[in-house]
């Protein structure tokens, strides 16, 4: 099974995402600022990747500043901090450094930095192998939703690839493959950055799950002429009314999902809801640089000049969404009642 991410006692090893399909590259993070990097170039990307990889970056950060002078706890707030500002939208990322403090804030008070060090170590393993276990438990719940011999479509990637194991879609995807209920998966390209065309192929081509790809504009013709049966996407973040942010033109595919009357699943771990958000209108979205946009495999395919509009997600208004799955089980409107017994089960605020 191809892994995003590997922590090597010392040095977080990831994917290269940026260089798939063409190559397999590995980068090996000995620091915590090539980890910020790494998220920031999108050399690990997905939400629950991002938040395992920025997990591990704390812990690197913690060992560079065993044995410096000055205070170990206000330097380390200034890594998890820098970490932060990576990408403003998955909200794993935030989730996992808060939680990677809270592990420190653990500590006595009296406790050495290099306890504290080991103790962040172990949480971001029980991060990483959490993750591995919810996935699996996502993509149980989630391939009962589908009749067997069904065709569906994703957009961008959700599998393995943005998560530490399986993934959440693609999870979903490949369970309901081996139990004969998904027979093709047609995955748009996801412009500007390709990750269907890249990734999410790549990833079921790997795993013999035969895959049809589409350009972006290509998913209403698709449903019109009856090729698929549903759609399901990942999530970067889901507000305590049931909206979805995921990346730029999901929204384009749940408003055909509806046109056409095909279900459109969201698939997420409970680390991605963000209840302390009211509404998809309050999420941040990460807006990228044009040369996204202007170029295509670093050749130019726009004027010099020519004003861009680059947003990396956009959200998807709750009344689009048939059923978000998720660990504990799939939630169905009214999503802000379903969410608020999610939040009240887990403790979250």
């Amino acid at each position: 099974m191809v892994r995003s991410l590997a922590w090597q006692t010392d040095c977080l090893r990831l994917l290269n995402q940026t260089a798939l399909p063409g190559s397999t590259e590995y980068i090996d993070c000995r620091d915590w600022r090539r980890v910020a990097e790494a998220i920031r170039r999108l050399e690990v990307r997905g939400a629950p990747a991002i938040g395992a990889a920025a997990a591990f970056g704390l812990v690197l950060g913690a060992r560079e500043l065993v044995g410096r002078p000055g205070d170990f706890r206000s330097a380390l707030l200034k890594v998890a901090e820098e970490l932060r500002s990576t990408r403003p939208t998955a909200v794993n990322l935030f989730w996992a450094i808060d939680r990677m403090l809270a592990a420190a804030d653990r500590c006595s008070g009296d406790a050495e930095p290099a306890a504290v060090m080991s103790a962040l170590e172990k949480e971001a393993v029980a991060i990483a192998r959490e993750d591995e276990a919810v996935n699996r438990r996502i993509s149980e719940n989630g391939a009962a939703l589908f009749p067997p011999g069904s065709a569906v479509l994703t957009h961008c990637n959700a599998g393995a690839l943005a998560t530490v194991a399986f993934g959440t879609a693609l999870g979903v995807i490949g369970e309901a493959w081996r139990q004969g209920r998904i027979s093709r998966v047609f995955a748009d390209e996801t412009r500007p950055l390709l990750q269907g065309a890249r990734l999410t192929a790549w990833e079921l081509h790997q795993a013999g799950i035969p895959v049809t790809l589409i350009t972006d504009n290509m998913a209403g013709w698709v449903m019109q002429r009856g090729m698929v049966q549903a759609a399901i996407v990942g999530a970067d973040r889901i507000t305590a009314n049931g909206d979805v942010a995921n990346k730029i033109g999901t929204y384009s595919v749940a408003v055909l999902a509806r046109e056409h009357g095909i279900p459109f699943y969201v698939a997420a771990p409970v680390s991605t809801f963000d209840f302390s958000l009211d509404s998809g209108a309050d999420i941040p979205i990460e807006e990228r640089g044009p040369a996204e946009v202007t170029s295509l495999g670093g050749v130019r395919t726009a004027p010099d000049g020519i004003e861009v509009f680059n947003p990396a997600f956009d959200v998807t208004p709750n009344r689009l969404v048939t059923a978000i799955i998720t660990e504990h089980g799939v939630l169905r409107a009214p999503y802000r009642e379903a969410i608020a017994a999610l939040r009240d089960k887990k403790g979250g605020n």
